[in-house]
């Protein structure tokens, strides 16, 4: 009898086909993040769950089912899944690493030109018929050319966006829990505490995994250290940033902007940021490509079939 894979949601790419060669596979049919009560029906069924980033896989549901041998989840963070208690059980947790860094970095340094250029503000004045005649203060933005990116958190994506940074003639400072000599020499990068770099950079890119150390990281004194004139650009995990703290910084303008990705209580907004004229939101996208989501997928799948062949999984995180 083949294996039981269940999957909470339609994924693009191959993955599936790649599933069902070996497999019985269920989705769940709906364009929403699954129910709870579904999900718990789904994993009783299976022997391997592919999930979300969204699908809360806690204690409840990895004990649901003696069975069951891996959690493939869909995503390189993987906050969303009780990971001790997982390995407590024996159930293998996966994630796709190594798939998403360019797609990410790319949409990080999108938003750093955006705020820094004004763009969804000035493509908003032009859609409700404003603009009238060239003006030399008209949504007068900055240039990056020897400006300071500050990088918190130098993994794959952090790295990525220094790479861009550099090609744009932008001056690379980068705090992170350890140094890296190699990438200070490639890219003439400078090695800073937080406070040293919120103090200095122009642009501050988060790029750090949701962790207690990490939970509201960029608080009211974080924000207070940081220049008026800059800007915090956040892809990594919402609780990265207190939301309440920075909607005051920005009203106060404090800092001169924000472009976010990710959000504390997602997808719910803290009140009064969409209010904001210097905040750019865009709804969790930055890994939102064809090559990223297609190469997340099939690593997703790739792990479940070595766990239920016997083997190694290809991207364990436990």
């Amino acid at each position: 009898m083949k294996p039981h894979v269940f999957v909470t949601r339609k994924i693009p790419g191959k993955a599936l086909a790649l599933l069902r060669r070996q497999a019985e596979v269920r989705v769940y049919p709906h364009d929403r993040i699954i129910p709870r009560k579904e999900l718990l029906i789904g994993v009783r069924w299976c022997d391997a769950l592919l999930c979300l980033l969204t699908d809360k896989i806690n204690r409840q549901v990895l004990k649901a089912n003696p069975r069951l041998k891996i959690v493939a989840n869909y995503a390189v963070g993987y906050d969303n899944i009780e990971v001790s208690y997982a390995k407590k059980k024996g159930i293998v947790i996966t994630n796709t690493p190594g798939t998403l860094e360019h797609a990410v970095a790319e949409h990080a340094f999108a938003l750093l030109l955006a705020a820094a250029r004004n763009i969804p503000q000035a493509d908003a004045f032009m859609r409700a018929g404003r603009y009238r005649r060239w003006e030399p203060l008209l949504f007068i933005g900055t240039e990056l050319q020897g400006k300071i990116l500050g990088i918190v958190g130098l993994g794959r994506i952090g790295a990525g966006v220094a790479q861009r940074a550099a090609g744009m003639g932008m001056k690379v400072q980068y705090y992170d829990v350890r140094r890296n000599p190699e990438f200070e020499k490639k890219y003439q990068a400078s090695y800073r505490s937080l406070k040293s770099l919120l103090l200095s950079a122009d642009f501050v890119s988060l790029h750090v995994p949701l962790l207690p150390s990490t939970r509201h990281l960029i608080g009211t004194s974080e924000l207070s250290w940081m220049k008026k004139s800059a800007y915090l650009i956040n892809t990594s995990r919402g609780a990265v940033v207190d939301e309440k703290a920075l909607v005051a910084a920005l009203r106060r303008k404090q800092i001169a902007g924000a472009a976010l990705d990710v959000y504390e209580r997602e997808p719910k907004l803290t009140s009064g940021l969409t209010k904001l004229p210097n905040v750019i939101l865009t709804p969790h996208i930055a890994s939102a490509t064809i090559e990223a989501r297609t190469a997340m997928s099939e690593l997703a799948a790739r792990n479940i079939l070595a766990v239920l062949q016997g083997k190694k999984a290809l991207t364990p995180v436990n």
